[in-house]
């Protein structure tokens, strides 16, 4: 409940290979656990929806207009729709996909997320002059969503990602972003550290390259710099057996590329005998370690912490006055769990770690 977890997929010409790629991406998705999925290159709609409906705890929407459509899931527990609709349609010189807007509202926060697909190959070079140019429509692409930002949302919490077909390290001259990169104070691209790092961690390793971005305004740098949020390309052949060929042949030639913002500290709150107590840990997500805080002084002090099937994993416990206790999740592994504080045997509140 403490971030908000974008994700930006391709999932080339959905599904690419029948039932198959619907039953990998239903499990794919119910892994990740994001909050909001921008979907690129859907090609059939039966199909997402099928997927949508596989997908209880998601909502989801795909307008049919051109090919290889945008399309957006979201968790319903998490997220509030206020809104969705395209914006320059019918210009398909630089929008062969119309952007797709998405409008949220996530912790009481207003979000405004931009799916992009943008067009496709070209040589390297920027040609000014050339309308058909395939680097001056991705060009014109970033100008006018630059202008669209700045002129419908100014102030707002807007993310803009999708698959944008370019490198954001091309020198500046060539560099169709350049809009948005001359314009550090009001936009930052998220994932330039992963473009300009290995490629290992690219987004598109048929063609070593890393063409899935997300972009933030400047009302989420705050957020973003936090230790907790994190930007990355989910390398989900890493988790197959059959590696990257498995991937490519069942789901897609691009990874996905996640956003977490962590928006703010998870806590309870509660009264006993009207004083209050706050329970939280810090870091969460973590990876190592967390340690749990309790804004009151209680005693003989349990915490008990679950998997989500019920399991109890790991206790901690403390006599008096104790309100910082770490736990390693040791053989546990990642994942989510529950956990349960009680003092003198009285249960006081839950808190869900990452």
């Amino acid at each position: 409940d403490s971030t908000l977890d974008d994700l930006t997929w391709n999932i080339e010409w959905f599904p690419k290979n029948g039932q198959a790629t619907i039953d990998y991406v239903e499990e794919i998705i119910l892994s990740l656990d994001a909050d909001v999925i921008a979907l690129q290159e859907m090609d059939d709609k039966s199909s997402f929806v099928e997927l949508r409906e596989r997908l209880e705890e998601y909502e989801g929407f795909y307008v049919s207009s051109t090919y290889l459509e945008l399309a957006y899931l979201f968790k319903t527990s998490e997220v509030v729709l206020k809104d969705h609709y395209r914006v320059h349609t019918g210009n398909l010189r630089v929008f062969p996909r119309a952007p797709y807007i998405m409008e949220a509202i996530h912790e009481n926060e207003e979000y405004v997320l931009i799916n992009n697909h943008f067009k496709c190959c070209g040589d390297g070079f920027l040609n000014p002059a050339d309308p058909y140019d395939e680097e001056k429509r991705r060009y014109d692409a970033s100008i006018m969503l630059e202008e669209y930002i700045n002129s419908s949302h100014m102030d707002a919490n807007v993310i803009l990602l999708g698959d944008l077909n370019d490198l954001l390290t091309d020198e500046t001259s060539n560099n169709v972003f350049k809009v948005f990169l001359n314009d550090p104070s009001n936009y930052r691209f998220a994932d330039m550290e992963v473009a300009q790092g290995s490629s290992s961690n690219w987004s598109y390793p048929t063609w070593p390259s890393h063409l899935d971005h997300i972009m933030i305004t400047s009302e989420l740098y705050e957020v973003f710099e936090k230790p907790a949020s994190e930007i990355l390309t989910i390398r989900i052949d890493d988790y197959l057996p059959g590696g990257w060929n498995e991937y490519d042949q069942y789901v897609s030639d691009h990874r996905p590329v996640g956003l977490k913002l962590h928006i703010s500290e998870p806590s309870a709150i509660t009264e006993i005998n009207g004083e209050e107590i706050i329970f939280y840990n810090y870091p969460n997500p973590f990876k190592e370690n967390t340690t749990f805080y309790i804004g009151k002084d209680l005693t003989d002090v349990r915490i008990d912490i679950f998997e989500l099937t019920g399991k109890m994993v790991g206790s901690l416990f403390a006599g008096d006055r104790s309100q910082a206790l770490m736990w390693e999740p040791g053989p546990s592994g990642p994942g989510i769990y529950y956990t349960r504080l009680t003092a003198g045997g009285q249960y006081i509140a839950s808190i869900k770690i990452i």
